[in-house]
């Protein structure tokens, strides 16, 4: 265990964690060995049962390159190259905490270098890159007079949603919630692009029906992205094929999307060998949504 690192960036409890937290530590005086364990385990149940309780997950813009569904699959690799990562998506009522079952989630991302799969002659990466999936908060006021030649324009800044331009489809994938609300997908981590920091989009889809073709119906009660402390990040960054990534990385506290609310914010809780994250990461997050409502990332 010593040669184990658990990256936790939210340094943040809720007001209900604390209470649990001190309840089970009065709980544990004048108790024997016995009863000290069994107060401890009752405490761990009740930290994860607050842990669960989070608000609701703050909502972001969907991006231009969302492809509807395309894979109902919990491994998106399809061979690419990079750190493994186990992404751990628990979804809950925000109101009532509890699981949400059979609800499709998405996810998507661009590769090491920067490339999204459907959108390979946006850039990749190395200068010319997507565009950002935001709104920059320095937009360029002139209208320019010309593309220079070579270089991939991407979507406008902020855009809405692009066709895809190709028939690629990795790092991108849909599954269901069993019934503890969880899905568990299989990637690799993240790189990065021009504008924007490390980040994995995702939606929830609510209400519908799962037949042999897919998802069918319902709506999206949750458009959202996961973000990678800088740590992580930095430590990526060492290794290839991320080294060979030559756009600038832009960090949280510069990214346009990412609302420094930490877990509520979409910050993943991290777990990786200290000596090396090459061997892979393991990221988990609770995702507190209103079933009720419609949030389609427009």
């Amino acid at each position: 265990m010593t040669d184990t690192q658990e990256t936790d960036s939210t340094g943040q409890l809720t007001r209900r964690k604390v209470v649990a937290v001190g309840a089970g530590t009065v709980a544990v005086v004048g108790l024997g060995a016995a009863g000290a364990v069994n107060a401890f385990a009752q405490e761990k149940s009740a930290e994860s049962e607050a842990e669960a309780c989070y608000k609701l997950t703050s909502e972001t813009v969907e991006g231009p390159y969302y492809i509807d569904a395309d894979k109902i699959r919990r491994d998106v690799t399809e061979g690419k190259e990079g750190i493994p990562l186990l992404l751990d998506i628990r979804v809950i009522d925000s109101e009532s905490c509890r699981p949400i079952r059979n609800a499709a989630v998405d996810i998507w991302h661009c590769d090491a270098v920067g490339v999204y799969s459907g959108y390979e002659d946006m850039g990749n990466g190395g200068g010319g890159g997507p565009a950002p999936t935001g709104t920059p908060t320095d937009a360029p006021t002139g209208t320019p007079t010309g593309t220079p030649t070579g270089i991939p324009t991407g979507p406008p800044p902020g855009g809405g949603h692009q066709e895809p331009t190709d028939d690629t489809r990795y790092l991108r994938g849909t599954w269901r919630t069993d019934k503890h609300g969880q899905v568990t997908f299989r990637t690799v981590f993240p790189g990065w692009y021009r504008g924007r920091c490390v980040h994995i989009h995702t939606k929830v889809h609510v209400d519908g029906e799962w037949t042999d073709a897919g998802y069918e119906g319902g709506h999206t009660c949750h458009t959202g992205q996961f973000f990678f402390d800088e740590e992580s990040v930095l430590a990526s960054a060492e290794l290839e094929p991320y080294a060979s990534n030559t756009a600038e990385c832009t960090t949280l506290d510069e990214d346009t999307i990412y609302d420094g609310g930490g877990v509520t914010g979409g910050l993943l809780r991290l777990k990786y060998r200290k000596d090396g994250i090459g061997r892979g990461v393991r990221a988990s997050i609770t995702v507190g949504v209103d079933p009720e409502e419609t949030n389609d990332g427009a």
